[in-house]
């Protein structure tokens, strides 16, 4: 059991960031991450190799899959009386506030293979090869989804005003 705290707990702060940067909700997150832990405890006789960060990052990734489709499939159930009062509060005018608010929100806009290969390899610090074995893709495909996320990152924050169209995503003409 103590190995498993000296292995974990000093990823509990880098599992919380990227929970809160896929599911941009604090508590959401938080909820995540305290899943991720409940099954690494409950699984951790069952590691897949001597690397624990690369698993445990795995079983978040899934756990947060999981989560947004669940999410999805029922919609948000949100009730005013358990909304906290600080969710009311103005927004930050300071610029690095706004800049990384821009910044989230062009992640945001992100496809989810391409956003979760940008956070795993930019914030994380994860190789190639690590972002690879969490989300069970090969490593070339990690590098194109790397390189189309970095492109679509800065098209989206060069030009704002301008929507970029999802592929496959066609408008019509009504009449």
């Amino acid at each position: 059991m103590n190995d498993i705290f000296q292995s974990v707990e000093p990823m509990i702060p880098a599992l919380r960031r990227y929970a809160r940067a896929l599911l941009r909700d604090a508590t959401a997150a938080d909820d995540l991450v305290q899943d991720c832990l409940e099954r690494v405890i409950a699984h951790w006789h069952r590691r897949r190799n001597d690397d624990p960060r690369t698993w445990v990052f795995s079983i978040l990734h899934n756990v947060a899959v999981s989560h947004l489709r669940q999410r999805q499939r029922r919609g948000a159930h949100l009730s005013v009386d358990d909304i906290r009062q600080d969710a009311f509060a103005h927004r930050p005018t300071q610029e690095d506030g706004l800049l990384r608010q821009d910044i989230l929100d062009a992640i945001g806009q992100l496809p989810e293979e391409q956003g979760s290969v940008l956070l795993l390899v930019s914030v994380e610090d994860m190789s190639y090869a690590q972002v690879a074995e969490v989300l069970a893709i090969p490593v070339g495909t990690v590098m194109s989804r790397l390189s189309r996320a970095r492109e679509r990152l800065r098209q989206i924050l060069e030009h704002p005003a301008r929507p970029i169209a999802r592929p496959g995503t066609q408008l019509r003409r009504i009449k």
